[in-house]
């Protein structure tokens, strides 16, 4: 059975240990040097980048989020050994593990190592189909000639490289197609390396939990139950059709996930659908004047995001989240697409304040969505606000400014609620 050592990454037919460097980091699997496509998940990988630029916290539980009202962005694995997950409120994971240190996000140094890690993948193949800053897929289909090495053993000199360079981990899920690749790297993380073979996949999958089908939440899961479908076995019980009568499109996707098929691509060009920006409150907020404050400040973020990647959106979405955490979202399609702050704001703004009366809130958010290219945002004039071309004009021109000078060169009035 072929063999890498992960360590040297020695390739070799199988044993307990690697015959050049004698570690025990050994990954064996008969079909290891002929699956092609990937999917890599760095470990922990905001809390893993605040580890690594401040060695203080290397053996001390990290959380990485907001406030006590907030909510965590990630926990390192020291802090998950208490319970403390991703999206939990962070009173909870406080109480789970009050002496964590909590760390405010920076997202401007997980962007940076998010983009030397993409460089990494990108010498690999051309075909990296990222998910968020920290996981993408892969397809080194086609690339054995081109490295001199099977595609198993270029993901271990990734992850190696990855530890090395970058003082970072990642986790590698290996197998024939993207819904299995995905499940793959989170079987045995951190630092993981795990093969699902096209031999053993009706196996593999025959008692595990449908939850482990990427975008079935707590609603669809409920659903399943209902009609009897726990596991793997309980949806191949079903006929394709029957599947379709009762869940619609979503069934026929089943049917196939069921006994592990999925024929989607690697796209390295995945559009992207919306572009949005939420912030979580220390306290309950109801009054209008703070509640703008946020909504600016989110709204600038949206712009400055949707500028840098040439678009505009033609639909404007406000968000809210009530004290019961019962949320609310609004939305209004413009006349035309728009990535001006100020607009986005003003629209969601007229959102907000019908629905001052459900406050208080804790949570804000806005966002944009059907999205075009900038090229074709606010061509006409506003007969009904006359000065917004104005203050347009203005926001380009503190564009410039921010960008020659800092985010803070220019702060609106508003800004500072």
């Amino acid at each position: 059975m072929p063999a890498i050592c992960r360590d040297c990454l020695t390739t070799f037919e199988t044993g307990p240990r690697c015959p050049a460097c004698g570690r025990p980091r050994v990954l064996s699997h008969p079909e290891l040097f002929t699956l092609s496509i990937a999917h890599m998940d760095c470990d922990a990988f905001y809390a893993s980048v605040e580890k690594r630029d401040n060695p203080d916290l290397r053996d001390k539980p990290v959380i990485v989020g907001g406030g006590k009202r907030g909510v965590v962005t990630t926990a390192c694995y020291i802090a998950r050994i208490k319970g403390v997950r991703s999206a939990m409120p962070m009173f909870k994971a406080l109480a789970l593990c009050p002496e964590a240190v909590i760390v405010k996000p920076r997202m401007e140094a997980y962007v940076s190592a998010s983009r030397e890690i993409r460089d990494m993948m990108n010498e690999l193949t051309p075909d990296v189909e990222p998910l968020s800053l920290d996981e993408a897929f892969l397809d080194l289909t086609g690339t054995t000639k081109l490295h001199g090495h099977p595609p198993a053993v270029m993901l271990a000199r990734l992850v190696k490289r990855m530890h090395e360079d970058l003082q970072l981990t990642g986790s590698i899920g290996l197998s024939h197609n993207k819904f299995l690749a995905k499940i793959a790297s989170d079987l045995d993380k951190p630092r993981g390396f795990s093969v699902i073979g096209q031999a053993e996949t009706l196996d593999f999958l025959a008692d595990k939990p449908v939850s482990l089908i990427w975008g079935v939440g707590q609603a669809t899961r409920g659903a399943l139950e209902k009609a009897g479908i726990r596991t793997f076995t309980d949806l191949r019980r079903w006929e394709k059709d029957d599947l379709h009568h009762r869940f619609g499109a979503m069934g026929d996707r089943l049917w196939h996930l069921a006994r592990g098929e999925d024929k989607r691509r690697i796209s390295a060009h995945r559009p992207v659908k919306s572009i949005s920006n939420e912030t979580t409150f220390s306290d309950d907020i109801a009054t209008l004047d703070l509640l703008e404050g946020h909504l600016w400040r989110l709204a600038q973020k949206v712009s400055d995001r949707s500028k840098a990647k040439d678009i505009a959106g033609r639909v404007v979405t406000l968000k809210l989240k009530r004290t019961n955490h019962a949320s609310l979202t609004r939305r209004v399609t413009l006349h035309e697409p728009t990535n001006i702050a100020d607009r986005m704001f003003r629209t969601a703004r007229d959102l907000l304040i019908p629905a001052l009366d459900q406050g208080p809130f804790r949570l804000i958010g806005i966002g944009i969505s059907d999205l075009v290219p900038a090229s074709q945002a606010d061509l006409s004039p506003d007969l009904l606000d006359p000065d917004a071309i104005k203050r347009a004009k203005a926001e380009k021109a503190s564009d410039e400014i921010r960008k020659r000078f800092g985010t803070d060169a220019i702060v609106k009035g508003r800004a500072l609620r």
